[in-house]
């Protein structure tokens, strides 16, 4: 043999090696994904079922790119992170994309299972995406009645994606059709994602389920990325704390979750509204019964909560707006009190809601409460009303000072115009002299000497506070 058929023989052997040894990689690679996904599982058996929206309103541009284009491939992008997971069944529905829109005659029966619900389809509905096309009408409520056929008769969670940029175009009521699947238990409440919907018909989904909106590409797949997230959970709840409005936008309120028999705290956080205005999802453990605290002010609180297993459960608290009180004295924040400590309490409620400092914001639930600063004499405003979304200072006036001059230590008192003790000296062996705190008003001074055995020798004088001055009186003789 020559030396070149050598080198040739010698050439061909190494490629096949490493020809060889690059399959090995690629399947090991492929194993150790494979395996890596399946460490993720569902909590459960869990079916997503994927609405599509494919009507012509999705070749408009978004961005650069006609929004067909945006979504089909940012949801093919996700779908290959969800292969391989136990217990998964992924399907696709789709509408809008089978007959061309015509003005005056849309196609209202225009939707259809494209990739039925199984484990491991996530190619078969990519390669779907692929080839749709953007072409007729939005019929969101019928695509959802149909819905129900879709998911198998098996005890699984059930959740709907919704993925649309428009409204309901065939005058029927998707919010309707979602509440009846709901209320039958076949799905959990859906997931809908809107493409750079217009303001005006965000509100229209809200009633559907939970609204995400998606202004941009970026957004997209971040909504795209919490719904998947969330769809994946099997018991979980959110908090809904619930405005004037009926929206759940009361958030960064520190919650308990408690067991509700044994009184056990389980956990304790902040809740969280995230960017896109959704609920902050805990998973939770479906058989005990709980206690939650959300610790506004007043705390608002349900006893013996229960958890439907393999369900989304919203725990709502209404009337949960809140209003923000602010204690202060006229004419600026510097006081001759110095740091008063402010007690809040219930309209009529000797016992207070929690204690706080002067000038300091504190967010309370809309309502009327008493207002008690600590001066001489105490003041105590009824009857404040908080109003939701609203600043509402309580301000007192700044005090004004008695200075009293003495020539001898006696008994005596300080009492407001209807009777209360301000301030009192009944020890006798202390000098009365000096410059005393008092709130506006009127005030009479009683006094005796400690040496005089009579209470004619008793001296009284009525006196008048103006704020920021000084009344002298004397007892002098």
């Amino acid at each position: 043999m020559s030396v070149d058929a050598t080198i040739r023989e010698r050439f061909i052997v190494t490629l096949s090696e490493l020809w060889l040894i690059s399959i090995l990689i690629i399947i090991s690679s492929v194993a150790h994904g494979q395996k890596e996904n399946q460490s993720i599982k569902a909590e459960a058996n869990t079916h997503i079922l994927f609405v599509f929206d494919a009507s012509n309103s999705m070749n408009a541009f978004w961005q650069g790119k006609r929004k067909i284009e945006v979504a089909t491939s940012l949801l093919s992008e996700s779908l290959s992170s969800l292969y391989g997971i136990p217990g998964l069944q992924l399907g696709l529905r789709v509408y809008g994309h089978q007959t061309k829109f015509i003005e005056g005659k849309q196609d209202c029966e225009d939707t259809e299972l494209v990739i039925p619900l199984a484990e491991g389809n996530n190619l078969l509905i990519q390669k779907a995406l692929r080839r749709i096309q953007a072409r007729g009408t939005t019929p969101i409520a019928r695509s959802l009645e149909r819905t129900a056929g879709d998911f198998p008769a098996v005890d699984a969670r059930k959740v709907i994606v919704l993925i649309t940029d428009g409204i309901e175009a065939c005058d029927e009521d998707p919010c309707a059709v979602s509440r009846m699947l709901q209320e039958e238990g076949i799905i959990v409440k859906p997931f809908i994602i809107g493409i750079g919907l217009e303001e005006e018909y965000k509100d229209k989904f809200r009633c559907i389920g939970n609204f995400f909106d998606a202004s941009n590409p970026e957004m997209f797949q971040n909504v795209l990325d919490i719904v998947i997230e969330q769809a994946m959970l099997d018991t979980s709840f959110e908090v809904d704390l619930i405005d004037g409005n009926g929206e759940a936008s009361i958030t960064n309120v520190a919650t308990s979750l408690f067991d509700s028999n044994s009184e056990e705290l389980l956990e304790r956080f902040v809740h969280t509204l995230g960017p896109f205005g959704e609920t902050d999802t805990i998973p939770i453990d479906p058989i005990p019964v709980y206690k939650i605290v959300v610790h506004t002010v007043p705390p608002l609180e349900r006893d013996d909560v229960r958890f439907v297993p393999r369900r989304h459960n919203h725990v709502r608290f209404e009337n949960a707006g809140q209003g923000t009180i602010i204690p202060q004295f006229a004419r600026g924040e510097r006081n001759a009190y110095g740091d008063l400590p402010i007690s809040i309490h219930r309209h009529g409620d000797a016992n207070p809601l929690l204690t706080m400092a002067l000038n300091q914001h504190l967010k309370v639930i809309a309502g009327e409460y008493d207002v008690f600063f600590p001066t001489f004499p105490p003041v105590r405003l009824e009857g404040v009303k908080i109003k939701e979304g609203l600043d509402v200072p309580v301000i007192i006036p700044q005090p004004g000072y008695l200075q009293l001059d003495a020539a001898v230590a006696g008994y005596g008192t300080i009492l407001s115009n209807d009777g209360e003790v301000v301030y009192k000296w009944d020890e006798g062996t202390r000098n009365p002299s000096g410059r005393y705190l008092l709130q506006p008003g009127n005030y009479t001074v009683v006094y005796r000497s400690r040496s005089a055995r009579s209470m004619a020798f008793s001296l009284k004088k009525q006196i008048s506070i103006r704020s920021g001055f000084t009344t002298h009186i004397s007892f002098n003789g």
